[in-house]
């Protein structure tokens, strides 16, 4: 059994390459996206059209609502499942997606980590209330600099997680993550591919165009219709994605609405050096510009190979 992984930052043209092999050769595309599991919040994540789904079979999308959770766990054992029944229709399972989480959750599985304490997260909320979320991140950087140094001082939703780790568990999380489980071998053979940008300046070019877009098609209504249709609130994971917290924040008028497209592009630009970096640390990735004229075909004539295809089926 084989699988290709197509990674890449926000804009980087994943979907686009992801849709051009599935015209190549019979394939199904499973999600790596950590939003667009969300029902609704197709504007703000680059959601596949219908155009794109009827195209080739997608996984993973629009399965759980906004104010549900989920993780990199269920995901893996989401794609674990998935896989063998794509390869039993005859065609090649594409991940696609930017959750780094997800694909290291794939294909070295998980460490051990102590379960959400609700009291403890009650507490670090409360605090952050008062202090700021910057502050709990400075008090993070004392207990655990490794996992501070990777995270912006307003995650929220991260560094409660690492703080509430670290008062569970009395280890921080970076360690506890080096002490997992040994890797553990995917059931399938995978060909990873990483599509990085040349010159970074033209990646932030092309999430400014993206993001203008997303204002265009309506993504504060989109936000408000959600607002109306489930009981939603800033702290759920839905609501800290990328775009949604910003136009969040506007819609309760604690930042203008004249500013929402810059703080939008620059909190994509972070999302997407992030990203780079997880990129930049994993090994066994091929990496394709993916500012490149002929990237599509370039990946294509690639994937034909591992899947030992003619070229051009």
């Amino acid at each position: 059994m084989k699988a290709i992984f197509l990674l890449g930052p926000t804009a980087s043209g994943k979907t686009a390459v992801a849709l051009a092999l599935a015209a190549r050769f019979p394939a199904e595309i499973v999600s790596v996206d950590s939003a667009q599991v969300y029902r609704g919040m197709d504007v703000g994540t680059a959601k596949p059209d219908a155009r794109a789904r009827a195209a080739a079979p997608h996984h993973l999308i629009d399965i759980i609502d906004p104010t549900d959770a989920y993780s990199a766990g269920r995901f893996r054992d989401d794609a674990l499942r998935l896989a063998p029944g794509i390869h039993s229709r005859g065609r090649v399972p594409i991940f696609a997606g930017g959750t780094m989480l997800y694909y290291r959750a794939l294909t070295r599985g998980l460490a051990e980590l102590p379960r959400a304490d609700a009291g403890i997260r009650a507490k670090l909320e409360e605090r952050a209330a008062r202090e700021g979320w910057p502050a709990l991140h400075a008090e993070l950087a004392r207990v655990d600099p490794k996992t501070a140094a990777r995270l912006q001082p307003t995650d929220a939703q991260r560094i409660q997680r690492a703080l509430e780790v670290f008062e569970v568990a009395g280890e921080p999380l970076s360690r506890l993550h080096v002490a997992g489980p040994p890797d553990e071998a995917l059931p399938f053979e995978a060909l990873s591919i990483a599509l990085e940008p040349g010159e970074r300046a033209v990646l932030h070019q092309r999430i400014a165009t993206r993001f203008h877009a997303m204002l265009e098609a309506g993504l504060l209504r989109e936000l408000e219709g959600l607002r109306r249709r489930y009981a939603l609130t800033a702290q759920l994971p839905s609501m800290r994605s990328v775009g949604y917290r910003q136009a969040w924040d506007t819609l309760e008028a604690t930042q203008p609405e004249s500013t929402l497209a810059a703080r939008g592009i620059a909190a994509t630009r972070q999302l997407a050096k992030r990203q780079l970096t997880w990129l930049r640390s994993m090994p066994g990735l091929e990496r394709f510009d993916c500012l490149r004229h002929d990237l599509e075909a370039a990946v294509a004539r690639r994937a034909e190979d591992f899947l030992s295809l003619p070229r051009g089926t």
